[in-house]
């Protein structure tokens, strides 16, 4: 009876760190008190899902820094170095909307490196979980919207350089349009860019992805949905990715500030549950990285996000 007990003790404990969790309280950056972007849900959310028990602690991992290398693999040499000494234009930092300093540097470091660690996860396991990331907006050369480097472009680079993927869909379903990934991988057939994004948000400008749906401001459940749930199969089955990566924004929700759109957050976790359950399905690989999340009531964001890997955790758990 003993040796049963310690071999299902065994067994369940092999499944329960099979979701892997990326996370550091590095993520959390030092903000003035008035400003809008809300950074103690990363804290918030990692402690939510132990506290219930959706992951253990021996899931969540500190992805530590990307090094320099692998992001230059991505972004220009000249950036990158005025990045990292911090010697950004004033423009440049109002562009991006956080303060230059060494914690900001890091966090992005740590961010990005929690994406590719996820990526590797994913390969292994089925799927690979960050905390933080979906900095779709960063570019080549410039940060904007509180993007500096691209988690998910360095990310895909590194699985293309080492020969660990042939074909990557990326899937951003954050109400921002990915504008930055869409003008990486513009010329790069390996990555497709895939965006729905609201119409009438930011940025003002779009650029183009591969397939870009842009929805008018009230969108609901329905509709949303029922589009997500006619191209994504439609797009695997015509790409053909072998990996995939999921920028899961919550800014989508009726409650955000920012998001313009009226999708529930019953509606938030169907997505969620179209776009892993699809994933599983087709037996692809997927990291996810959670994007933007701006509701006056942080519960809102808190709970949305958390069912992403609530979600995951059902489905690869």
């Amino acid at each position: 009876m003993v040796l049963l007990w310690l071999v299902c003790l065994f067994i369940k404990t092999i499944f329960l760190i099979v979701v892997k969790v990326a996370y550091s309280d590095r993520f959390v950056l030092p903000l003035p008190p008035e400003h809008r972007f809300p950074m103690i849900k990363y804290e918030l959310v990692k402690e939510q899902l132990i506290h219930e028990g959706t992951i253990h602690e021996s899931q969540v991992f500190d992805p530590g820094l990307c090094d320099i290398e692998t992001i230059l693999q991505t972004h220009d040499k000249d950036y990158v170095y005025r990045f990292i000494n911090m010697q950004l234009t004033e423009y440049e930092i109002r562009r991006i909307g956080f303060p230059m300093s060494e914690l900001t540097v890091k966090r992005c470091m740590y961010s990005a490196e929690g994406t590719r660690k996820s990526a590797l996860n994913a390969l292994e396991f089925g799927v690979g979980l960050n905390v933080a990331g979906g900095t779709h907006h960063a570019f080549r050369n410039k940060g904007e919207g509180f993007c500096m480097l691209n988690d998910i472009a360095i990310a895909a680079n590194f699985l293309l350089n080492t020969g660990l993927s042939n074909k990557i869909l990326v899937v951003d379903l954050d109400v921002h349009q990915g504008n930055g990934t869409a003008k990486i991988f513009e010329n790069e057939p390996r990555v497709f860019t895939f965006s729905m994004h609201g119409a009438d948000n930011y940025p003002l400008k779009k650029e183009s992805s591969d397939l870009d749906i842009a929805l008018k401001s009230g969108t609901n459940d329905d509709l949303y949905l029922s589009l997500l749930q006619k191209t994504l199969p439609e797009l695997i089955n015509r790409v053909k990715p072998d990996f995939i990566f999921y920028q899961s924004g919550v800014d989508v929700l009726e409650t955000d500030k920012m998001g313009k759109l009226s999708v529930t957050r019953t509606g938030c976790k169907q997505r969620d549950e179209i776009v892993l359950g699809t994933c599983s399905h087709y037996q692809i690989p997927v990291a996810v990285s959670m994007g933007g999340g701006y509701s006056e009531n942080i519960i809102d964001i808190v709970e949305a996000h958390c069912n992403t890997f609530r979600v995951a955790q059902s489905i690869w758990g």
